[in-house]
């Protein structure tokens, strides 16, 4: 609350929100689980000519799959080349959390598939998320596919790949 009182605060004290203060103030509201108005500071970049980055743009998506809103976190990726901004690791990993979460195990696969269209590596955390997606899915095979596939990429798997595998 305070980074965004500190936001609204700034023009009375004559000094211009950039691109850092609003990365801020949406990562504080990804923090304090403020999913909307993490959202709205993003879009608001826009009006006050600021361009967002990816920074704001995973900020944003992470604030939204910590809040259970997969559909959120899942068109925000799918913005960020209108925002002409490239999707990261980090930004498709919180969306194929947000989809892990919601028990949507089938669009955690195509995210983590997309990923190569991206010319982005899935990497443990995006592996172990997709996983965890399966085994709560009741798809036990495809969470040892996945689990196999790490290996083949070089991948080290962890206590969390195992046993969100095998429960």
């Amino acid at each position: 609350k305070l980074a965004l009182a500190l936001l609204n605060y700034m023009p009375d004290m004559t000094v211009k929100p950039d691109q850092i203060s609003y990365n801020a103030a949406i990562s504080s509201c990804e923090k304090g689980g403020e999913w909307q108005l993490a959202v709205a500071l993003l879009f608001n970049m826009h009006g006050r000519l600021l361009e967002a980055d990816g920074i704001s743009c995973s900020a944003a998506i992470s604030a939204c799959e910590k809040q259970g809103q997969w559909q959120v976190a899942l068109s925000l990726l799918r913005q960020m080349p209108d925002m002409k901004l490239e999707p990261k690791e980090i930004s498709c990993n919180a969306a194929i959390s947000a989809c892990e979460k919601a028990g949507k195990w089938q669009l955690a696969l195509i995210l983590l598939s997309d990923m190569s269209s991206m010319n982005l590596s899935p990497d443990k955390i995006s592996c172990n998320a997709a996983i965890s997606a399966c085994q709560k899915g009741g798809q036990w095979q495809l969470a040892v596919r996945l689990l196999s596939y790490m290996s083949g990429v070089r991948l080290a798997a962890d206590e969390i790949s195992y046993s969100a595998s095998i429960s």
